[in-house]
């Protein structure tokens, strides 16, 4: 089913997905009712620890997250950046990568249920998502 082009809204029948990861940890997805800074800025600050340093792409909603407690580095998609390496170790630190790879986990997940309703669509993200940050704990329950 393909939505409408833009930006999607709890109106257009489209609600938007916020998601948060930390590289090699945890993650958070929330369907939100607009993605405005002061929707996703309580978001941000009770999950986000002060002091962290947070990667984006160029959307304008990001611009104030210095201002929330965290040091923000942007890659700009539309000029063809996707990682960049800023202090010229050899090794691209900025990048959003991390979380790209997990929306394409989560669609690809999501595909064989051909459309989830709106009234739904939190309990399947909060499922995914449990499933993603508890995959190391039980791998550790497995043991060797």
């Amino acid at each position: 089913m393909k939505g409408a082009p833009g930006r999607g809204t709890l109106e257009k029948e489209k609600p938007p997905v916020f998601g948060m990861i930390q590289r090699t940890g945890e993650v958070v997805i929330r369907m939100l009712a607009n993605v405005k800074q002061a929707t996703i800025a309580p978001l941000i600050r009770e999950t986000i620890a002060e002091g962290s340093v947070v990667y984006t792409d160029e959307y304008d909603i990001y611009n104030r997250l210095s201002e929330w407690g965290g040091a923000h580095r942007t890659v700009c998609h539309a000029r063809g950046e996707y990682a960049r390496d800023d202090d010229e170790d050899g090794f691209c630190e900025v990048h959003v990568n991390t979380l790209e790879g997990f929306w394409s986990l989560l669609r690809s997940w999501l595909r064989p249920h051909r459309g989830i309703s709106q009234e739904s669509l939190p309990l399947y993200l909060g499922f995914f998502e449990f499933v993603h940050n508890v995959r190391a704990r039980g791998k550790s329950l497995l043991g060797p």
